[in-house]
């Protein structure tokens, strides 16, 4: 076996070329290489802050939306109970204008009953005066003389007054 020196063998300077060609390039390439990891790390912080930048948007517009939908289910509540109060009122308002027609259509019954009542007696006053009325006449035209009817005649015509007067009162 022969042995050979270092130089001497290929693979040798394909090493050191390896090398220097790493020493003198690697240098730029280390930069542009480092350069390049840098841009990407300022970009993923940007996206990083973009995205925590749109997290708290989100959580904010999630407040939001809570207390909106708070309120709206608090005022919803209000309607309902607004809504539930004047139903009570309307029919309270309902019930008392039903018993006050009630007591009007019931009132105007009794009137129309005792209206019907004095009719009634009325009727019966005047059969039982004209009942009365041709008694008299018959009694009257059968045992009267003319001289006392004449006598009965002017007290008729003298006490006319008074009776007129006592039937209006009534």
């Amino acid at each position: 076996m022969h042995e050979e020196s270092f130089f001497q063998e290929p693979r040798n300077w394909v090493l050191i070329a390896f090398v220097l060609f790493f020493v003198l390039v690697g240098k730029k390439l280390w930069g542009a290489l480092a350069a390049m990891l840098d841009a990407r790390a300022v970009k993923v912080r940007a996206e990083l802050e973009e995205a925590s930048r749109l997290r708290q948007e989100a959580e904010a517009m999630l407040r939001d939306a809570e207390t909106r939908r708070t309120e709206a289910l608090a005022e919803a509540r209000a309607l309902i109970e607004g809504a539930q109060a004047e139903a009570t009122r309307a029919a309270a308002a309902t019930l008392a204008e039903a018993e006050s027609s009630a007591r009007r259509r019931e009132q105007m019954a009794v009137d129309r009953i005792a209206a019907a009542e004095k009719a009634a007696v009325d009727e019966v006053r005047l059969a039982a005066i004209e009942v009365a009325t041709a008694a008299a006449r018959e009694v009257i035209a059968a045992g009267l003389t003319p001289e006392a009817s004449s006598g009965l005649i002017d007290y008729a015509i003298s006490h006319l007054p008074s009776a007129l007067a006592a039937r209006r009162a009534a």
